[in-house]
């Protein structure tokens, strides 16, 4: 399953970058990529455990980017 969301203030390429990996790391996750750019998050997981993958990736993005949000397309 692909899904796409927007990330809000998220300040630098770097950050990004190190957000990006810490996400590729998360059980469930096949592929993750951040367009710094464009502000948008990309994630492909398993679908059956989608929601449980979500609060992790919530969770992360809160940890590594405080103030930083994860927004649904």
């Amino acid at each position: 399953m692909k899904k796409k969301f927007t990330l809000t203030e998220i300040d630098c390429a770097n950050c990004a970058a190190k957000l990006e990996e810490a996400i590729k790391k998360i059980d469930g996750i096949q592929e993750a990529s951040i367009n710094f750019m464009a502000q948008k998050l990309t994630i492909e997981c398993d679908e059956d455990r989608y929601d449980e993958i979500l609060e992790e990736v919530k969770k992360t993005v809160n940890k590594m980017e405080p103030g930083c949000e994860l927004v649904s397309k």
